[in-house]
C-alpha cells in the first residue's frame, strides 16, 4: 500500500486535517485573543481540508476496486 502514491497523498490529507483539528481545539481549550480572532478560520480550513480527504479517500477506493 505504501507503494500507492494515492495512498500517501490521502495519508498527508488525513494528517493535515489532524493536525488543524489540533491547533482548533488548542485555542478553543485555551480560549483569549487568538480563539475569538481565528475560531472560525481554523474551523473553514479543517472542513475544507476534511471536503478534500474525503474526495481523495473515494478516489483511492474506486481506483482500487477498478483494478488499478
Amino acid at each position: 500500500m505504501w507503494n500507492d502514491p494515492l495512498f500517501i497523498v490521502v495519508a498527508v490529507a488525513c494528517i493535515a486535517v489532524l493536525a488543524i483539528l489540533t491547533v482548533g481545539l488548542g485555542a478553543f481549550t485555551k480560549g483569549g485573543e487568538f480563539n475569538r480572532k481565528h475560531a472560525n478560520r481554523i474551523m473553514r480550513y479543517r472542513i475544507g481540508a476534511q471536503f478534500v480527504a474525503v474526495i481523495l479517500i473515494l478516489a483511492f477506493v474506486f481506483f482500487r476496486r477498478m483494478g488499478g
